[in-house]
């Protein structure tokens, strides 16, 4: 357990803690994965009431866990990696399924891909060289949520092919500048700066 100010200028206090109500929310949220597609498939890729809910649990626990985790005290180091990978987890199985259907570009899907596995090998380094995992950032965050908005356009709305082409591009984009951040991000800190 360690108080710093980070990077982004705020003191933050994280814990060596597993068990926790933040983790477990995590956790839940990469299990919701497997139920949505095969309700999906079995209900003849028609959307229905277990689907809305299960897709709404998975986006309210993208904000619930780290809500609780501050509110709690419980910020933890396996926290700041189980959360991003979960919001990894269920976007790669979600988009890749509706890439399968045919719905979204494989060329989307593998920028993606490519982000994230270039921010976790960063992440990777980081923690090997540093001894700690660095939290998100704030345009990592905004761009989840783009991502999410477009594939629920997709998703929900499959008329709307405007709206979905516009979302598209505008996450496509985040995924660009959020990446070039992260990297700035990890040139600081693997040059001293200090982070959570």
């Amino acid at each position: 357990m360690g108080e710093v100010i980070n990077i982004d200028g705020k003191k933050i206090k994280v814990r060596d803690y597993i068990y926790t109500w933040s983790n477990f929310i995590s956790f839940t949220r990469i299990l919701v994965v497997i139920p949505i597609i095969w309700l999906h498939i079995n209900n003849g890729f028609e959307t229905d009431v277990w689907i809305i809910v299960l897709i709404i649990y998975g986006v309210i626990s993208d904000y619930l866990d780290g809500l609780v985790a501050r509110w709690r005290d419980e910020i933890s180091e396996l926290g700041k990696i189980l959360d991003p990978i979960a919001d990894k987890l269920m976007a790669f199985f979600l988009f890749l399924y509706t890439v399968i259907l045919g719905w979204i570009p494989l060329w989307y899907f593998f920028l993606g891909v490519v982000r994230d596995l270039l921010i976790m090998a960063g992440s990777a380094h980081i923690k090997r060289k540093r001894g700690k995992v660095a939290m998100s950032i704030m345009s990592g965050k905004i761009t989840v949520n783009a991502m999410a908005l477009y594939w629920i356009s997709v998703f929900f709305f499959r008329e709307a092919e405007t709206a979905q082409t516009f979302l598209m591009v505008v996450s496509a984009l985040m995924m660009i500048v959020s990446f070039i951040e992260y990297k700035r991000r990890y040139y600081k800190i693997i040059n001293g700066a200090d982070f959570n």
